[in-house]
Protein backbone atom coordinates (compact mmCIF):
# COMPACT_ATOMS: atom_id res chain seq x y z
CA UNK A 1 0.00 0.00 0.00
CA UNK A 2 1.14 3.07 -1.03
CA UNK A 3 2.03 6.07 1.42
CA UNK A 4 -0.11 9.40 1.92
CA UNK A 5 1.82 12.17 2.12
CA UNK A 6 2.40 15.75 0.84
CA UNK A 7 4.67 19.03 0.62
CA UNK A 8 3.47 21.83 0.41
CA UNK A 9 4.84 25.23 -1.50
CA UNK A 10 3.97 28.68 -0.45
CA UNK A 11 3.80 30.76 -3.01
CA UNK A 12 4.21 33.96 -0.97
CA UNK A 13 7.19 33.26 0.74
CA UNK A 14 8.33 30.55 -2.48
CA UNK A 15 9.41 28.03 0.23
CA UNK A 16 8.21 24.38 0.78
CA UNK A 17 7.22 23.08 4.41
CA UNK A 18 8.25 19.52 5.22
CA UNK A 19 6.60 16.35 3.75
CA UNK A 20 3.57 15.33 6.36
CA UNK A 21 1.38 12.20 6.51
CA UNK A 22 -2.72 12.74 6.36
CA UNK A 23 -2.47 11.35 10.09
CA UNK A 24 -0.22 14.88 11.03
CA UNK A 25 -2.13 17.15 9.02
CA UNK A 26 -5.02 15.95 11.04
CA UNK A 27 -3.49 15.96 14.66
CA UNK A 28 -1.76 19.27 14.23
CA UNK A 29 -3.60 22.36 15.81
CA UNK A 30 -4.23 24.58 12.71
CA UNK A 31 -5.98 27.96 12.98
CA UNK A 32 -9.06 29.13 10.95
CA UNK A 33 -8.60 30.35 7.31
CA UNK A 34 -9.97 31.23 4.55
CA UNK A 35 -10.00 28.48 1.98
CA UNK A 36 -9.69 31.26 -0.90
CA UNK A 37 -6.19 32.06 0.76
CA UNK A 38 -5.64 28.79 0.93
CA UNK A 39 -5.77 28.22 -2.31
CA UNK A 40 -4.35 31.26 -3.94
CA UNK A 41 -1.10 31.29 -1.39
CA UNK A 42 -0.54 26.95 -0.73
CA UNK A 43 0.58 24.43 -3.71
CA UNK A 44 -0.34 20.78 -2.63
CA UNK A 45 1.93 17.96 -3.81
CA UNK A 46 1.49 14.66 -3.47
CA UNK A 47 4.28 11.93 -2.61
CA UNK A 48 4.28 9.30 -5.74
CA UNK A 49 5.21 6.37 -3.07
CA UNK A 50 8.16 6.33 -5.76
CA UNK A 51 11.95 6.95 -4.79
CA UNK A 52 14.33 7.75 -7.73
CA UNK A 53 17.77 5.51 -8.39
CA UNK A 54 19.25 7.64 -5.41
CA UNK A 55 16.22 6.85 -2.72
CA UNK A 56 14.64 10.33 -2.71
CA UNK A 57 11.02 10.71 -2.51
CA UNK A 58 9.51 11.52 -5.93
CA UNK A 59 6.79 14.38 -5.46
CA UNK A 60 3.72 15.63 -8.41
CA UNK A 61 6.21 18.27 -9.77
CA UNK A 62 9.34 17.28 -9.40
CA UNK A 63 11.40 17.86 -12.41
CA UNK A 64 13.20 13.88 -13.16
CA UNK A 65 16.56 13.14 -15.59
CA UNK A 66 15.76 9.71 -17.19
CA UNK A 67 18.96 7.17 -17.89
CA UNK A 68 18.79 8.22 -21.95
CA UNK A 69 18.85 12.17 -20.53
CA UNK A 70 15.26 13.46 -21.03
CA UNK A 71 13.73 15.91 -18.92
CA UNK A 72 10.34 15.33 -17.38
CA UNK A 73 7.85 17.21 -14.83
CA UNK A 74 5.71 14.79 -12.47
CA UNK A 75 2.07 15.41 -13.07
CA UNK A 76 -0.68 13.32 -12.04
CA UNK A 77 -3.28 12.45 -14.85
CA UNK A 78 -6.10 9.86 -15.37
CA UNK A 79 -5.52 8.41 -12.06
CA UNK A 80 -1.70 8.23 -12.43
CA UNK A 81 1.38 9.61 -11.66
CA UNK A 82 3.48 10.20 -15.01
CA UNK A 83 6.07 9.97 -16.34
CA UNK A 84 6.73 7.44 -13.29
CA UNK A 85 3.77 5.06 -13.98
CA UNK A 86 5.70 2.47 -15.62
CA UNK A 87 8.69 3.25 -13.03
CA UNK A 88 12.24 1.12 -12.81
CA UNK A 89 13.47 2.79 -9.93
CA UNK A 90 17.08 2.90 -11.70
CA UNK A 91 14.76 4.97 -14.89
CA UNK A 92 14.79 8.50 -13.35
CA UNK A 93 16.38 10.93 -10.79
CA UNK A 94 15.19 14.03 -9.11
CA UNK A 95 16.83 17.03 -10.30
CA UNK A 96 14.86 19.77 -9.05
CA UNK A 97 11.45 20.82 -9.33
CA UNK A 98 8.94 23.63 -10.77
CA UNK A 99 9.02 26.23 -8.51
CA UNK A 100 12.91 26.41 -7.04
CA UNK A 101 14.23 25.45 -10.74
CA UNK A 102 12.41 26.29 -13.74
CA UNK A 103 15.51 27.16 -15.49
CA UNK A 104 15.94 23.04 -15.84
CA UNK A 105 12.47 23.27 -18.15
CA UNK A 106 13.57 26.61 -20.13
CA UNK A 107 16.80 24.51 -21.37
CA UNK A 108 14.51 21.61 -22.29
CA UNK A 109 11.96 24.27 -24.24
CA UNK A 110 15.21 25.24 -26.31
CA UNK A 111 15.91 21.75 -27.53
Amino acid sequence: MREIKFRAWFTRNEKYIKPMTIQNMIHQKVSTFSLSVLYNEIVFEQYTGLKDKNGVEIYENDVLKSVGGNTEVVIYIDGRFEPVCWYDEKTYEVIGNIHENLELLEVRDEL
